[in-house]
């Protein structure tokens, strides 16, 4: 140490001079060599290229490799560097051999220098070729071979090498010459680039083929006389033509390239995706799309998702369409109008609150709610059906009753359970439309849901009846971190399990398209719950359903919001799902959650819990909320005489020949229309003319509905046509008396329909019938 201090004092300046040199060299060369942009690109989930989008200097250059395929490893050492591994930077004997073959010419001819000499000579660009430079690159070389590896070294050089034209690295120069990975190329393809970052030029589709191919067959002979290459690899090898032209880069998700560069622009980008679904789904889309172009329908959107891992397996923005119909638009995330789609999460809370049984007869009749008049796509009514029928045949009158009886903001609380991103106004605003198509959703956050939903039975079965925490989370669509589902806990999420797998086997009954109508009669079909939607105007056609392991989500329409006849969920969507489906493998069904259901006695005919006096009783498993739900209101026990054929009571029978018989019995309207598809339904008898009647009477209009505008169209002869007043009565042998503003003007028995000619304006219409009950509606005729 002694020694050290002396020697120091007596060459201070020498010392001083060192260190700085010795601090000029550790700062010579900055961390990071390579500032050129690079290409934004995407791989599957097995790391094939399904996109790339072009750097922003316009150069097909890809993120920097980690890792380089051996037979372009070696063909570029054999070519370039044999000495790679063994020199500090730069190559003493490269150097003196270039340095006299220059001398004896007069002209720089060879430059001697080694890969990581090139590394540094790429990274300062545009400097020119002279002596001086040449002395910069080696101690830049010698800097880098003290900071890195000698595979890192070689990394830099393969993604940062001229490979012809617009082409830099090794990645791009495959997919742009071979149209193929890297690592999948031949020894003469390998050989092919491993020669042109020596002379780029060559590669020019076209020209200097000749010399081209002689530089690579000099570089095969090599690799044959090392050993490197067998005989026949060697001859089939200088057989195999050169590239003739550059191929386009895969562009087989081309929306989701966009989403991915918003965010990690310039980036290798590993994604969930299935290459081979996603092309056979782009098939099927753009079959679909040259069809339904003839109708002027020209965007299709689909998303597929992995329930168990909630992986985003297909992602197609749009169809093959242009762009005067914005096909660069990305609908997947787009607002549009949801139509139906929404009506299974109204079925799934009205279960999940207990305030509904699976098939619970709800009404299917004309209705009013203000200005608001709900109808049925056929616009014909049933009368009444059940709850999970309406649901399957997608009836728009039985779900906005359910909506009004369940409570608009009660549903909108589930739906903001769900976190559908584009529901940002209050309940008001939307109104009983909600469930119509007066909101909007997109196609991603209908599928999460969806997903979610079908993870919670999975995961409910699987783990001893528990709920994940956050079983409603963001499906995943880059392979980074799996998806968090929370920790397990007794209390659900949302929906119980229960109640999802009712609304699963209600939806499982959903009509299929006309080409899949009989599926339950093929081995090869599989169960699906699924549902479509179809915007106001015909603007939006929506398809999305989904099995234990897969959803699937399909919207059909114009970008641009222009409505088409036909454009139909049923009809556009729904094709595409199943032939989407018909991709995947077929999954088992949903197991029944038992832990959450209970077995009880239900009445066949109401859908209800059954009462005492119900005459078909089924056993049944629901929901543990669904026992709160009341007994069965449309049996009643009846008083018969012993014929069978009226009513009697205490009036006028003796109580020995009366006997009670159960009836099932709706009310009036429901019953004008529930009779008309249900031929075997029978009224209540009627009482004995003998008899004093005790029970209550009810009557209901037909037409018109209260408060409501008619226009009567007129004849040729300018005439107004009459206007046919109906009314369903309870007991429709009774006669009514019918009013139009307090002007009698006539009566009814049995059919209870009644033609009048009122002038334009307001009127009271007042029907009342021989017991004195009276019904009143306000209507208004327009001229």
């Amino acid at each position: 140490m002694y020694r050290f201090k002396v020697f120091i004092k007596s060459h201070l300046k020498k010392t001083i001079v060192l260190f700085i040199v010795l601090i000029t060299y550790y700062f010579c060369l900055s961390k990071q060599i390579f500032k050129d942009p690079t290409a934004t690109v995407i791989t599957s989930n097995s790391n094939e290229l399904i996109g790339a989008l072009i750097a922003d200097d316009g150069q097909w250059r890809f993120p920097q490799t980690d890792s380089i395929p051996e037979k372009f490893k070696t063909c570029i050492l054999q070519f370039e560097d044999d000495y790679f591994y063994k020199h500090p930077g730069f190559n003493p004997i490269s150097i003196f051999k270039a340095l006299k073959q220059n001398i004896s010419s007069g002209k720089v001819k060879r430059g001697g220098s080694t890969i990581t000499q090139q590394v540094i000579r790429l990274s300062r660009k545009g400097q020119k070729r002279t002596y001086l430079e040449k002395l910069k690159e080696l101690v830049l070389a010698t800097r880098l071979e003290f900071r890195h590896s000698k595979e890192d070294i070689l990394n830099l050089y393969v993604s940062h090498a001229p490979f012809g034209g617009n082409v830099v690295g090794v990645d791009a120069a495959s997919w742009r010459y071979f149209n193929r990975n890297a690592s999948d190329l031949s020894w003469a393809e390998s050989a092919t680039l491993a020669v042109l970052p020596n002379a780029p030029s060559l590669i020019y589709p076209g020209k200097n083929q000749e010399r081209l191919l002689k530089k690579r067959n000099r570089l095969l002979k090599k690799l044959f006389y090392n050993g490197t290459i067998d005989k026949l690899t060697y001859q089939l090898s200088i057989s195999e033509g050169l590239p003739q032209k550059p191929y386009p880069l895969p562009q087989i998700a081309p929306h989701l390239l966009q989403k991915i560069t918003k965010k990690q622009k310039g980036k290798h980008v590993k994604t969930t995706l299935d290459i081979a679904l996603q092309e056979q789904s782009n098939t099927i889309v753009k079959q679909h799309y040259n069809q339904l172009k003839q109708n002027e329908i020209y965007n299709i959107s689909v998303l597929v998702l992995d329930v168990k891992s909630r992986e985003v397996l297909t992602y197609i923005g749009n169809s093959p369409t242009d762009k005067a119909h914005q096909n660069q638009v990305d609908i997947i995330d787009k607002p549009r109008s949801t139509g139906s789609i929404l009506k299974p999460f109204l079925f799934a809370s009205m279960l999940d609150a207990g305030d509904l049984l699976p098939n619970t007869l709800v009404p299917d009749i004309p209705t009013q709610f203000g200005n608001y008049q709900p109808e049925n796509f056929n616009k014909e009514y049933d009368g009444t059906v059940s709850a999970s029928k309406a649901l399957s045949r997608s009836l728009n009158v039985p779900a906005v009753r359910m909506l009004k009886d369940f409570g608009l903001d009660r549903f909108y609380q589930y739906l903001k359970q769900l976190k559908l991103k584009d529901l940002k106004y209050n309940a008001n605003h939307y109104g009983l439309s909600l469930v119509l198509g007066g909101a909007e959703s997109n196609l991603w956050d209908l599928c999460k849901s969806y997903a979610a939903m079908a993870s919670t039975l999975n995961h409910f079965n699987e783990n001893s009846s528990q709920y994940y925490t956050k079983e409603f989370t963001e499906p995943i669509i880059t392979d980074t971190v799996p998806v968090d589902f929370g920790k397990l806990s007794q209390e659900k999420t949302i929906f119980d399990a229960a109640s999802t797998y009712l609304t699963f086997e209600s939806m499982k009954q959903v009509n299929r398209p006309e080409e899949d109508y009989s599926w339950e009669f093929y081995n090869s079909s599989q169960d699906i719950a699924w549902k479509t939607g179809t915007s106001f105007g015909f603007r939006d056609a929506w398809a999305i359903g989904t099995t234990s392991d897969y959803v699937v989500g399909v919207w059909v329409g114009n970008a641009d919001g222009e409505g088409r006849p036909g454009l139909v969920g049923v009809q556009t969507a729904a094709p595409i799902l199943f032939d989407v489906f018909d991709l995947l493998p077929k999954s088992e069904w949903f197991a029944k959650p038992y832990d959450e259901m209970l077995e009880v006695k239900i009445c066949t005919k109401s859908g209800y819990r059954a009462s005492s006096i119900c005459d078909e009783i089924s056993p049944e498993f629901i929901q543990l909320a669904g026992q709160k739900t009341a007994p069965c209101p449309f049996h009643k026990l009846v008083r018969l005489d012993t014929s069978g054929r009226y009513q009697v009571n205490s009036s006028c029978e003796d109580i020995s020949n009366i006997k009670a018989q159960a009836w099932f019995s709706l009310p009036p309207l429901q019953a004008y229309y529930y009779k008309s598809k249900n031929p075997f339904y029978a009224a209540l008898p009627p009482f004995r003319n003998d008899c004093v009647e005790s029970s209550s009477t009810s009557m209901e209009f037909i037409y018109p509905s209260q408060q409501s505008t008619i226009f009567l169209p007129k004849d040729f002869d300018g005439k107004a046509n009459d206007l046919i007043l109906r009314v369903a009565h309870s007991k429709p042998e009774l006669e009514l008396f019918w009013y139009v503003d307090t002007k009698y003007v006539g009566s009814t028995k049995d059919i209870h329909d009644m033609a009048i000619s009122p002038q334009p304006g307001e009127h009271i219409i007042t029907v009342v019938d021989a017991l004195g009950n009276e019904l009143k509606h306000k209507i208004t005729i327009s001229e």
